[in-house]
C-alpha cells in the first residue's frame, strides 16, 4: 500500500528524503519522484511544484504512473480562521477553490458538474494525522525558536481554502474569508494546492490528508523570513509529524 509524500517547495520536504531507504530516483511529468521504504512503509516522495495545476498533474502522475493508495500533502500557508496563529498546524477536514466561480451558471465556489465545493479528506487518513501531529509537536521544545514564534503551537482542525494567488494582503485576505463565510465556509487557511489534490484523489477514489504549518496571517509581512520559517519551523514540525504518522500506519 504505496503512500505519497507531497509539498509544493523543497524546503518544506527537507529531511523527509535521509528517512527513505534505498531510495529510487524517477523522473516523469518533470518531476523527481523518489520511491523507498519508511519504517517498512513504501513511499513515494514528491514535489507537486506550486499552484493548483502543478498539484493536480502531480497527484494524477502518482496514482496513474506509482499506484498509489494514499496521499499526504504538508506544507505552510496563510492563516486566516480565528485564533490560528504564527506557527500552529492545520489539519485539513476538506478543502475549498477560494478563486473558483462560475457564476451564474453554478452557486459560487461550487466545482462545476460535481455539485459540491468543497472535497473532503479521508477522515481516517485525516484522524492518523490529527493524532500524528498531537504526538509529534507534544515536545516541541527542540524546534522552537524565539526569534520566530512566541508561543508553542496549537493544532487545528478544519477547511483550508486553495487558489492561484499568494495572499500577502490584509484587505484581500479579510474579503476572501467573508465571502466564503458568506457562503457558509469557514476557512482556517489559505494555500495555493491542496484543493487540487483533493479533487483529484476524489476522482480516483484515492484516500487524502493535508497538514500546514502556519508561516504568516497572510497579509503584508507574509513574505518576510518564509525561507528562515520553513527551515527552522515549518520543516522541522513536517519531519516529526510525517514520523509519527509512518509508525501509526506501520502499528510501531
Amino acid at each position: 500500500m504505496t503512500l505519497a509524500i507531497m509539498s509544493a517547495l523543497l524546503d518544506e520536504q527537507r529531511g523527509l528524503l535521509e528517512q527513505l531507504t534505498n531510495p529510487q530516483r524517477v523522473r516523469r511529468a518533470g518531476r523527481t519522484f523518489w520511491c523507498g521504504q519508511w519504517v517498512g512503509q513504501e513511499v513515494v516522495l514528491v514535489l507537486s511544484k506550486v499552484g493548483k495545476v502543478a498539484a493536480a498533474t502531480t497527484t494524477t502522475v502518482l496514482v496513474e504512473a506509482f499506484d498509489v493508495k494514499s496521499v499526504l500533502f504538508t506544507g505552510v500557508a496563510g492563516g486566516v480562521g480565528a485564533g490560528v496563529k504564527v506557527g500552529d498546524v492545520v489539519v485539513a477536514e476538506a478543502f475549498i477553490q477560494h478563486d473558483l466561480n462560475s457564476a451564474p451558471l453554478f452557486p459560487r465556489y461550487e466545482v462545476p458538474l460535481y455539485g459540491r465545493a468543497t472535497f473532503d479528506c479521508d477522515p481516517v487518513l485525516s484522524a492518523q494525522l490529527l493524532e500524528a501531529a498531537q504526538l509529534g509537536l507534544a515536545n516541541v521544545g527542540d524546534h522552537f525558536h524565539r526569534s520566530l514564534l512566541l508561543e508553542a503551537p496549537r493544532i487545528h482542525l478544519g477547511l483550508i481554502a486553495s487558489g492561484d494567488q499568494f495572499v500577502c494582503d490584509p484587505a484581500v485576505a479579510s474579503l476572501m474569508r467573508a465571502d466564503l463565510q458568506a457562503a457558509g465556509h469557514e476557512p482556517m487557511a489559505v494555500e495555493m494546492e491542496g484543493a487540487a489534490v483533493a479533487q483529484v484523489c476524489h476522482d480516483y477514489g484515492v484516500p487524502f490528508a493535508a497538514m500546514r504549518t502556519i508561516s504568516d496571517r497572510a497579509d503584508v509581512q507574509a513574505h518576510l523570513d518564509f525561507s528562515a520559517f520553513v527551515n527552522q519551523v515549518a520543516s522541522p514540525y513536517a519531519l516529526a509529524v510525517v514520523s509519527q504518522f509512518i509508525k501509526l500506519r506501520s502499528g510501531r
